[in-house]
């Protein structure tokens, strides 16, 4: 792949200028930077999903690209065929057959040679797809990457129609990894990944013979299999390769920081010496004013060279205001029974409330059901029994993983117009966000996963709900951000249910009791049954383990 003078603009807002990069055909390169960097939208150019200003990325004819996105949306098309199918479909190989077929009944009534020729060079063509595709064996690949990624049985059979956020994300992984691309295309593909499944990915990874692109903000599985580090250069517009995984990409840019810093100081004290001497000798005699302009075009020479060191964001806290409390029972759930099939329920008789100003988790298997709880209680779906009560003086904001309430066709300082905050106060207040100057103009569509979450996050601080619903609000984050969104809400005084199991943020919020699905089971906090769903149930792990869940 050649990145030859990207130059690319969302508006105002550049994002690469003048890019040349190089990255070879069986490279398996890291691709970092801050939310907002412009990763996502360098997958999307590759993908000519949207075109540069100048420039081009060039890559070899015919190349397969496979994509497999933060949020599935597209990815996984609204259809009742089963996994299983969906997972088939990932190679065309019965289309492919269905053609040759088509051909050969051609070949069987053509008498006119020409039309022969060319039928027989169609045979060929297809014949070399189906070759590439390992027509023979393909269905004994796939079934080793379903029990590989560790999907059941009773996954494959679901229709796609039901699967939840978790299940699509595995679901679009394996028919990826299936469908056998030239390049991967992986952003943040560990998001939904159980332990076992992250094992082998990593060890497919590691012996995939093409160009692997990866997005992520998870170190161990950056330093597991990859061999080069793209970084992506927000205030630059920029990118640079560097040789190795992501652990000595820090090395090096520690190494280059040390020395740009030790040549900032070397020049600041040069400075301060140039200017006392400059000070001394300016109004004095012929020799010493001649001492004076020496040092002064000394120090224009310096100030052209000067370094300067990168700037950090800052950030300040955020107290988040409630409009009035709510009931001292907000939200109660009775007997609630739902499934999307009646032979399959997710739960039957579950049962909890919350109360006034608790923090509460959810947690279980990914597919076991807690998004869809969320959304029973939004009232986005409708039980087959039981009841959920909302008290009246309950007021909701619900953060979905796909960002669902968010405006596309509106910038982000627009999406805040309902506040009625001053342009200084929204924009400082945005800020703490991480969006700074012109990213404010920047269209909600344009917008990468991650920076959607820090608005959806910020509108909810904004909100005065007196009740945080809360969907997994750490997936697209980087670690930087993640600290910022639980510095933000763990001081809130309103009641909290969560979805998440990111230990090092729901350790901060101060949760008191935790909902175990599918059991129903309500427990006080405890960091070790989150340590184990941080891993998402590695069976043989909780069988060592299993005193304390």
């Amino acid at each position: 792949m050649y990145i030859k003078n990207l130059t690319f603009a969302f508006g105002l807002q550049d994002i690469f200028t003048d890019v040349n990069i190089q990255i070879k055909d069986s490279s398996h390169t890291g691709i970092i930077g801050v939310n907002g960097a412009g990763k996502s939208t360098f997958f999307n150019l590759i993908l000519g999903k949207i075109e540069p200003d100048e420039g081009k990325i060039i890559l070899k004819p015919g190349t397969r690209i496979g994509f497999l996105p933060q949020v599935i949306g597209d990815e996984i098309p609204s259809t009742d065929i089963s996994v299983f199918d969906f997972l088939l479909s990932g190679r065309p190989i019965r289309d492919l057959e269905q053609e040759l077929s088509t051909i050969y009944e051609e070949l069987s009534t053509c008498t006119d040679d020409k039309k022969t020729n060319q039928l027989l060079s169609r045979v060929n063509k297809v014949q070399q797809k189906l070759d590439y595709f390992d027509q023979y064996n393909a269905e004994s690949e796939l079934l080793r990457i379903i029990a590989g990624m560790s999907i059941s049985d009773e996954l494959l059979d679901l229709k796609v129609n039901n699967l939840s956020g978790g299940q699509k994300s595995k679901v679009a992984f394996a028919r990826l990894l299936y469908s056998k691309p030239d390049i991967l295309l992986l952003d943040e593909p560990t998001n939904h990944l159980d332990q076992d499944s992250k094992d082998y990915i990593i060890n497919y990874l590691r012996n995939y013979h093409g160009m692997v692109l990866v997005i992520s903000h998870d170190i161990d599985f950056l330093n597991d299999v990859t061999d080069n580090t793209l970084y992506v250069d927000k205030l630059n517009h920029s990118m640079e390769l560097y040789p190795g995984n992501y652990e000595k990409y820090l090395k090096i840019r520690k190494e280059r920081e040390l020395a740009k810093e030790r040549l900032y100081n070397k020049q600041v004290k040069e400075e301060e010496k140039l200017k006392r001497i400059i000070a001394k000798y300016i109004g004095g005699n012929e020799k010493k004013a001649n001492i004076a302009k020496d040092r002064i075009k000394k120090l224009e020479k310096l100030e052209e060279v000067k370094v300067t060191l990168d700037k950090k964001d800052k950030t300040s806290n955020i107290k988040i205001h409630v409009n009035h409390p709510s009931g001292i029972i907000p939200i109660k759930v009775e007997n609630l029974k739902f499934g999307y099939t009646e032979d399959k329920l997710l739960y039957d008789k579950l049962t909890f409330d919350l109360e006034r100003g608790e923090k509460f988790l959810i947690i279980g298997e990914n597919g076991i059901g807690k998004s869809t709880l969320l959304k029973l209680i939004m009232n986005e779906l409708t039980p087959i029994d039981g009841k959920i009560s909302i008290n009246d003086k309950c007021e909701i904001a619900y953060y979905a993983q796909e960002h669902e309430g968010l405006n596309k066709d509106l910038t982000i300082i627009d999406s805040f117009k309902e506040f009625n905050l001053s342009k200084n106060q929204l924009r400082s207040f945005l800020g703490n966000f991480l969006f700074h100057g012109d990213d404010v103009f920047k269209k909600i569509s344009y917008l990468s996963p991650g920076e959607r979450s820090r608005v959806a996050l910020a509108k909810i601080s904004l909100s005065g709900a007196n009740t945080l619903i809360l969907d997994e609000p750490t997936n697209h984050l980087d670690p930087e951000t993640q600290k910022i969104i639980a510095d933000t809400f763990k001081d809130f005084e309103g009641t909290m249910l969560v979805v998440s199991h990111n230990l090092e943020f729901v350790d901060n919020l101060g949760i008191s009791r935790m909902l175990l699905l599918p059991s129903g089971e309500i427990k006080y906090y405890d960091k070790e049954v989150i340590k184990y769903y941080e891993e998402l149930n590695n069976v043989s792990k909780y069988k060592k383990r299993n005193k304390n869940v």
